[in-house]
This record gives C-alpha cells, sequence and structure tokens, in this order.
C-alpha cells in the first residue's frame, strides 16, 4: 500500500532517522510525514495552523512518541480519538518510556499498540519495520480524508 501515508510525531532527530532508514530498509516506501511535536501533529491531522487551507491526506498509521514538547503524546492521542475525522485511525506508541503508567494510560486513551523502542539500532530497525509492515500491509483499514 504506497498509498498509505505515515504520520511520525518524534522529536528526536536521531530517533526520526533511524526510524526513516529501518522503513526505506524494510522496503517500506510510503509517505512519511514527520511532526516534531505534538502541536504540529494536530495541526497537520486537523488542517490547523501550518497546514490551514490544505487538503489534508489523512495517515494509515500515526507512529507516536509520548514524551514531546509543546504538548505531550498522551494529549495528542486523547484529540485524536475524541475527534471522528481521526478516531480510528491506527495510533502506534513508540517509545523509550518503560514507565507502566504511560503504558496503562496509552491504552486507556485507545492506542492500538505500545512498543518499547528498542536501544540497539538492529533491534530498533526490525521493530520499526515489523510495526511497519503490520499496520500497512496485514491491518484491513481504508485511507480518509479530512474535508476542513
Amino acid at each position: 500500500m504506497i498509498d498509505a501515508l505515515i504520520l511520525l510525531v518524534e522529536d528526536n532527530p536521531d530517533d526520526e532517522e533511524l526510524t526513516l532508514l529501518a522503513l526505506k530498509q524494510g522496503k517500506i516506501l510510503n509517505d512519511v510525514i514527520v511532526a516534531r511535536d505534538g502541536v504540529e501533529a494536530l495541526d497537520y491531522l486537523f488542517g490547523t495552523g501550518s497546514y490551514a487551507g490544505r487538503d489534508v491526506r489523512l495517515p494509515q498509521v500515526i507512529l507516536l512518541d509520548l514524551k514531546l514538547p509543546r504538548l505531550g503524546g498522551l494529549e495528542v492521542l486523547d484529540r485524536v480519538r475524541a475527534n471522528p475525522a481521526t478516531a480510528l485511525i491506527p495510533v502506534v506508541v513508540m517509545t523509550s518510556s518503560s514507565q507502566e503508567e504511560d503504558l496503562l494510560a496509552s491504552y486507556r486513551l485507545g492506542a492500538n499498540s505500545y512498543v518499547r523502542k528498542p536501544v540497539g539500532f538492529h533491534a530498533f530497525s526490525d521493530a520499526v519495520q515489523k510495526v511497519g509492515l503490520y499496520w500497512l500491509l496485514l491491518n484491513e483499514t481504508r485511507i480518509v480524508r479530512l474535508n476542513p
């Protein structure tokens, strides 16, 4: 599904680069929109801020870090689930947090999956590729458009 878009919400430039490289190495050639904080992610999804007036293509999957500047990942997840236009988009929390409360809060707010980022490059790359392949190829969904 090369038409399917991925929204990567990640503030760490190293994790962003590793994620993009892992997707490429896994032959996942989908377009990736990168939002570097929670506000930018919501602006993209809802066609506000710097994305106002654009025809926003909603993602097939959101890869969401939790520890973000300006607006944290849990708040982003809560707002995504609260809006009918985005409520059904699969959200995969990808975080380095090992805090049980983050895991529980993510699932309570409607995360579809919670993945702790492995430390080593090969393990990280493998995890990203598996997540991408599952949510883009195996999972049944449809791409929707937001009409502002």
